[in-house]
């Protein structure tokens, strides 16, 4: 697919990414200018994450439900390849940033680069498959507008002149976890079963190499247990700070 600019038709891909990558700067030297050096990249990561996830979600949804054929094993439709396109971009741009910024943070550029793996070799190695990573992909972002939020607001919530950040946090977190478990927890690992299943029985022969769904599968995989240790690492963090607060409170009365 490609994206007419008067009479110049450029890739979808070069586009989204121009995209992001301006979004990011902007973020970066004129949204979060006033912010902590130290909060101004994470902040900015947050922004085109706001842009992709929420959009992605509406994006993938309707190029998922109006092609005639959606099984795991479908041919790529035009809209559906836009869509990879819009996200691969995404993680392209959120890959710079933790290269430049966070180096050391083995673990998120590590989960891009896999993401990228599956979202490239679906686009443009088999052609076939969308329908299962678009799949992925609503479960994966239809949380990330609540997600950003939260972020957002944990980065500044140490800021002693932003005491709305500590409170959006605190008023975030119960919900946003609850979401979340159910999203990552619940329907990620349903849909994962239910994809493996249909490669594994072969509904893929002749498409999707094995050793292409094998691999997919076990990025998913990964991916799913640790948004599943994270979340339950949160829920742990949350209920000793209540038992400390609650401990504090009693204290006081006493």
């Amino acid at each position: 697919m490609s994206i007419n600019i008067g009479e110049i038709s450029v890739p979808d891909l070069p586009v989204f990414f121009s995209m992001f990558l301006t979004i990011y700067l902007i973020a970066y030297f004129i949204a979060f200018r006033n912010w902590k050096p130290q909060i101004r990249p994470e902040a900015s990561s947050c922004l085109i994450s706001i842009f992709h996830g929420t959009p992605a979600v509406f994006l993938a949804t309707r190029a998922v439900f109006s092609s005639s054929s959606r099984t795991f094993a479908s041919a790529n439709t035009a809209s559906q390849n836009t869509v990879l396109d819009f996200s691969v971009a995404y993680f392209l741009t959120d890959l710079l940033h933790y290269i430049v910024f966070n180096p050391s943070d083995v673990l998120f550029i590590g989960h891009h680069l896999a993401t990228l793996f599956v979202f490239l070799t679906c686009r443009f190695l088999v052609f076939h498959g969308a329908c299962a990573i678009l799949g992925l992909l609503i479960l994966a972002e239809v949380t990330s507008a609540c997600q950003n939020a939260w972020t957002l607001a944990g980065a500044r919530k140490s800021d002693p002149d932003s005491r709305l950040a500590v409170k959006v946090y605190h008023l975030l977190s119960p919900p946003f976890y609850a979401f979340y478990s159910i999203v990552r927890g619940v329907l990620g690992p349903l849909f994962f079963v239910k994809m493996v299943s249909f490669y594994a029985r072969g509904g893929a022969h002749g498409v999707i190499p094995n050793w292409l769904w094998v691999s997919w599968a076990i990025v998913v995989g990964t991916a799913i247990t640790v948004s599943i240790l994270w979340i339950w690492n949160l829920w742990i963090d949350l209920f000793r700070e209540r038992k400390a607060n609650q401990l504090g409170h009693d204290k006081k009365i006493r």
